[in-house]
């Protein structure tokens, strides 16, 4: 966690004029936090309800642009758009001569590294991409989890130091990605949480459905010392009936799976057979065991394309 000690913004003048092209959940509070170490965020541009709403509670008092007009009054851009629009977004601004030299642009995209700036770069822009690890909800307490959270930073060499120092202001922690390497580590990241938020959301379903009042009450603790577990001792805090080698368990899952939430078998299937082959590399799970384990697993897979009929209705 970042532990350098920030300077009241009262004592130091505003550095800094900020804009944000795209208030989504992220933007605005990437510029409040900003706001906090001492910039001044100037120009916001919003298409829907939601996002002037959005807007307005975490920049108050900051004017509504179009795109064009918050890169002419911005020092510092945040581009805080979806990854499949963003290529379009730069080379438009690019093409019509928005991009003013010596601004420095962001985005905060995790699939792209520095280079879908390059459009820009060539107006004089300079290229920075800083992405926050972190779920955000569009509220102010969006502001409050930037302290400590990690960003992935790409960015040309000379900027580095500059990136770095962006990120430490708004409370979070630099880590330096590689641009080639900006792929993978964003697939890791939605797999670890995007995934993650889907199997909770399964899990509660199902436990709803098995009767339990409470389900959120029931699944917080456990979760919780499972997530710690795994973050202190990765494969070896693997548990369970799959990591047991307990076959006959996983086919009685499987079966209650069918028949009352039949959209969940292809995932349970592929999450188990991915957790096997972890506890087998790891000694957890015995090769005898695993045998029997992986019939079940090879059996419940078949007609899971829908060639039976009995899965390809819930896909």
């Amino acid at each position: 966690m970042n532990t350098t000690p920030q300077p009241d913004p009262k004592d130091r003048p505003a550095r800094l004029t900020v804009g944000v092209v795209g208030a989504g959940r992220v933007g605005p509070a990437l510029a409040a936090a900003l706001q906090l170490a001492g910039h001044r965020p100037v120009a916001v541009s919003a298409v829907s309800d939601t996002s002037r709403r959005r807007a307005a509670q975490l920049l108050p008092d900051v004017p509504v642009l179009p795109p064009a007009e918050v890169l002419q009054r911005s020092d510092l851009v945040l581009l805080t758009v979806p990854d499949d629009a963003l290529p379009d977004l730069v080379t438009g601004l690019a093409d019509t001569g928005s991009v003013r030299p010596g601004q420095l642009l962001v985005h905060t995209s995790g699939r792209y590294g520095a280079r879908v700036l390059d459009p820009a770069l060539r107006a004089g822009a300079l290229p920075l991409a800083l992405h926050p690890a972190m779920t955000f909800t569009g509220t102010p307490v969006d502001v409050q989890r930037l302290a400590g959270c990690s960003f992935g930073v790409t960015a040309p060499e000379e900027l580095r130091l500059a990136a770095e120092a962006l990120v430490i202001e708004m409370g979070g922690e630099p880590e330096w990605i590689a641009e080639a390497n900006r792929p993978l580590y964003h697939a890791a990241l939605a797999l670890g949480a995007n995934h993650l938020v889907t199997l909770v959301a399964q899990s509660l379903d199902l436990l709803r459905e098995a009767g339990v009042a409470a389900p959120d009450r029931m699944l917080g603790p456990l979760l919780g010392a499972a997530l710690d577990n795994a973050l202190r001792s990765g494969d070896a805090a693997l548990t369970g009936p799959v990591a047991r080698g307990d076959a006959g368990t996983v086919a009685a899952h499987v079966t209650e799976l069918r028949r009352h939430a039949p959209g969940t078998v292809a995932g349970y299937l592929a999450m188990a057979r991915a957790t096997a082959d972890r506890a087998l590399a790891h000694g957890l799970l015995k090769p005898e065991l695993a045998e029997d384990l992986l019939g079940v697993l090879a059996d419940a897979s078949d007609g899971i394309d829908g060639t039976d009929g009995t899965e390809g209705d819930a896909r």
